[in-house]
């Protein structure tokens, strides 16, 4: 998910979107700790995408602050 894509998203789906991915990472991380995954960029990609969110709703939240 870019950086776009996300700044498109409403606040309450940007919220939604990152438990939702958080849910995905640990499920990730958990089935890596049990057995090697395919393709471990996976956990990193996660990780990226959930920092955006964050990122996102951040920015969001002080420029609702500073208003």
């Amino acid at each position: 998910m870019k950086a776009k894509e996300i700044a498109d998203l409403t606040t309450p789906e940007v919220k939604e979107k990152i438990e939702i991915e958080l849910e995905n990472f640990n499920k990730l991380r958990l089935n890596h700790a049990v057995a090697s995954l395919e393709n471990p960029v996976q956990l990193r990609l996660k990780r990226k995408i959930i920092a955006r969110l964050y990122t996102e709703l951040g920015k969001r939240n002080r420029a609702e602050v500073s208003k």
